[in-house]
């Protein structure tokens, strides 16, 4: 078998649409390997499964503290140090202000007095984390950890790790529109990601050329309502308010070497706004960004100047 076999696959999973590609000699044998590890990942990380290591955590709030597997406490001590250089925008305990807005199930606006309840809660400072135990505790009762900031990149990664374990140099993984990609497409050309358009269903604002990058997108189009005054209702909350974000942009796609990385700062970089998440972002060397404004402004910055098309009639507005 020659080394330019590539296969496909297609499934669900964390409630999303999971999808890749892959070119090499073992790319069957790697993706059923991905698939496995995908769903072993879920069943540790999803808030939502009882059999899950931080579904206990969050169910030991405020009474004990929880053992945890090595991949577990990864990706919460990596949740705990982001939170912390967000100083909280990214806030690892969110959970309790995300299920108080119901996207699934309401159309209503949580009451100021549940916000304010919900906000108590939310202090990544209350995660107690022990390296040499692992051991997690949450010390406050009614606290929650969610992953959802950055779960779906932290999977990526490990995903790529096992395409490389197979000697796969050429790959592109998507989970829900976290995009991660390995090496180049099998001809040497970039591979292509496109970037939604937060106003057109199904449209882009343009196309990103990339090699070995991760692909990442915060933006209010996803999940959403519009309230009894026609104001839209998304669900990236900002920790500090208790209500989703209004920082002026609609859209914010990180270009990373790591998916985790990205996944992690395209939410509190969204809630920054523009002008304090750029300067922010400046923090990780290597690291890039298109962002949408509320009056839909197109910025990226300098770094992706020869590596972004925007879309006929768009103009993107390239940072000195």
């Amino acid at each position: 078998m020659s080394t330019d076999v590539g296969s496909f696959s297609t499934s669900f999973g964390m409630s999303t649409e999971i999808t890749h590609r892959v070119f090499g000699k073992q790319a069957e044998a790697a993706l059923k390997a991905v698939d496995r590890e995908a769903k072993r990942l879920e069943k540790l990380l999803s808030c939502y499964v009882p059999e899950s290591e931080i579904y206990r955590l969050n169910k030991s709030a405020g009474i004990k503290s929880e053992q945890l597997s090595f991949d577990t406490f990864d990706v919460l001590s990596t949740a705990a140090q982001f939170s912390k250089y967000s100083q909280g925008l990214f806030d690892v305990t969110i959970g309790p202000l995300v299920r108080l807005w119901d996207y699934k199930h309401s159309k209503d606006i949580p009451d100021k007095a549940q916000i304010r309840r919900a906000i108590s809660l939310v202090n990544y400072t209350y995660l107690i984390l022990d390296p040499q135990r692992k051991t997690a505790f949450l010390q406050k009762a009614g606290q929650s950890v969610d992953l959802g900031g950055i779960g779906k990149g932290f999977i990526c990664d490990k995903l790529l790790d096992i395409f490389r374990k197979f000697g796969v140099l050429s790959a592109y993984t998507n989970i829900g529109g976290n995009v991660a990609v390995l090496g180049t497409k099998l001809d040497g050309s970039p591979w292509r990601v496109g970037i939604r358009d937060p106003r057109q269903e199904k449209g882009l604002i343009g196309v990103l050329s990339v090699a070995d990058k991760a692909v990442v997108t915060s933006g209010d189009d996803q999940r959403y309502f519009i309230d009894r005054v026609g104001k839209r209702r998304h669900h990236i909350l900002n920790p500090n308010t208790g209500y989703p974000s209004e920082s002026g942009l609609i859209s914010a796609t990180i270009v990373a070497d790591s998916a985790t990385t990205a996944d992690a700062l395209s939410t509190p970089l969204f809630i920054a706004g523009m002008e304090k998440g750029l300067k922010w972002l400046e923090n990780f060397p290597g690291t890039e960004a298109v962002l949408v404004t509320a009056d839909f402004r197109v910025i990226v910055t300098q770094g992706l100047k020869d590596h972004f098309q925007a879309r006929r009639g768009i103009k993107a507005n390239i940072l000195d």
